[in-house]
C-alpha cells in the first residue's frame, strides 16, 4: 500500500493521544489544576490532531460527517462515534480536574473505556480487509492496543507500567512482523484464485494489463526492498522500545523522560510507515507484483 503521510500521522498521534487519555481517566497521574491542564492539552493535541490528519487523504473531507450514519456496518463509523464520545466525556472530566479540583471517577472510567475502544476500532478498519493478508490478522488490533497503552503510560509518566507495556508491545511487534511476512503466502491467494482459472492448472501472466501506471498501481502496489525494510525495522525497534526502556531504568530526569517520549514517537512513526508500505494488496497479482 502507498504509505500516505496523513494516515501515518493519524495512526501514530491518535494512538498515543487516546492512550494518554485512557490513563488520565483512571487518575494516572493523580493531578489537578494547571498540571492536569498540561496533560489534557497534550492528550487532546495528539488525539484531535491525529483525527484531523486522517481527513487529508479523503477525496471529499467535507462529507466525512456522513460516515457517522453507518455505525451498524462500518468500523470507520464506529471509530468516529467512539472518538466523539471519548473526547466529550474526557472533556467533562478535564473540567472537573482542571478548574474544580474534582475527580469524577465515573466519567473518568467511561472516558477511558471509549478512549481504548477508539484505538481498537481504528485497528479494525485495517484488520477486516481480507484483500490485505498482512493486516487481516488477530495481531493487528493487539499491535494497535499495545502501542496505545505503552505510549500512553510513557506520556503519563507511569514508569512502572510503561516498562512492561513497552516490552509487551515490542514482543507483539516482533510477532506481527514474523507472521505478517508469511501472511500473503498462507492466505492461498495467487494469480489462479484471483482470475478463477486455478482449477485448470498453473496460471501466469503473459503480459501486463497495460503499459502505463494507474490508480491501483499508485495506491495499492508499493514494493519495499527486503534489506531496506530490515533496516527500518531495526531503527523502529530501537527507537520505539529499546531507547525508552533503557532511559526509564536510569534515575528519573525530565530531560531523559522527554527523550524517551520523542524516541518512542519516532519509532512508532517508522513502524506505521512499514505497516502501510509492506501491506501487500492482492490486486498486485494482476500486475505481477506479488
Amino acid at each position: 500500500m502507498h504509505p500516505a503521510p496523513s494516515v501515518i500521522i493519524f495512526t501514530t498521534l491518535s494512538g498515543l493521544g487516546f492512550g494518554l487519555l485512557f490513563f488520565l481517566g483512571l487518575g494516572m497521574p493523580d493531578v489537578t489544576g494547571w498540571v492536569a491542564f498540561v496533560f489534557f492539552v497534550i492528550a487532546y493535541g495528539l488525539s484531535v490532531g491525529g483525527l484531523m490528519a486522517s481527513t487529508f487523504h479523503l477525496g471529499h473531507p467535507e462529507r466525512a460527517w456522513k460516515a457517522f450514519t453507518q455505525w451498524r456496518s462500518s468500523w470507520l463509523s464506529r471509530e468516529g462515534w467512539c472518538a466523539v464520545i471519548a473526547l466529550t466525556v474526557m472533556g467533562l472530566y478535564a473540567i472537573g480536574a482542571v478548574f474544580l479540583g474534582q475527580k469524577w471517577s465515573v466519567l473518568g472510567v467511561i472516558g477511558s473505556v471509549f478512549s481504548l475502544a477508539t484505538v481498537f476500532t481504528t485497528s479494525m478498519i485495517y484488520t477486516q480487509l481480507k484483500t490485505i493478508p498482512r493486516w487481516n490478522m488477530k495481531l493487528t488490533p493487539a499491535l494497535f492496543l499495545s502501542f496505545g497503552l505503552a505510549g500512553g503510560a510513557l506520556l503519563a509518566g507511569q514508569t512502572r507500567l510503561a516498562v512492561p507495556l513497552l516490552l509487551i508491545a515490542a514482543t507483539i511487534q516482533a510477532l506481527y512482523w514474523w507472521q505478517g511476512d508469511k501472511a500473503f503466502a498462507k492466505s492461498g491467494t495467487n494469480l489462479g484464485t484471483a482470475t478463477g482459472l486455478g482449477s485448470r492448472g498453473e496460471v501466469r501472466a503473459f503480459e501486463p494489463p497495460h503499459t502505463g501506471t494507474n490508480y491501483l498501481l499508485r495506491e495499492f502496489v508499493h514494493v519495499v526492498g527486503r534489506k531496506h525494510a530490515e533496516k527500518l525495522r531495526i531503527i523502529s525497534f530501537l527507537l520505539a522500545f529499546f531507547v525508552p526502556v533503557v532511559l526509564l531504568f536510569l534515575p528519573f530526569n525530565h530531560f531523559f523522560a522527554l527523550i524517551a517520549v520523542v524516541s518512542h514517537l519516532a519509532g512508532v512513526a517508522v513502524s506505521r510507515w512499514l505497516f502501510f508500505a509492506q501491506a501487500e494488496h492482492v490486486v498486485g497479482l494482476y500486475y505481477g507484483k506479488r
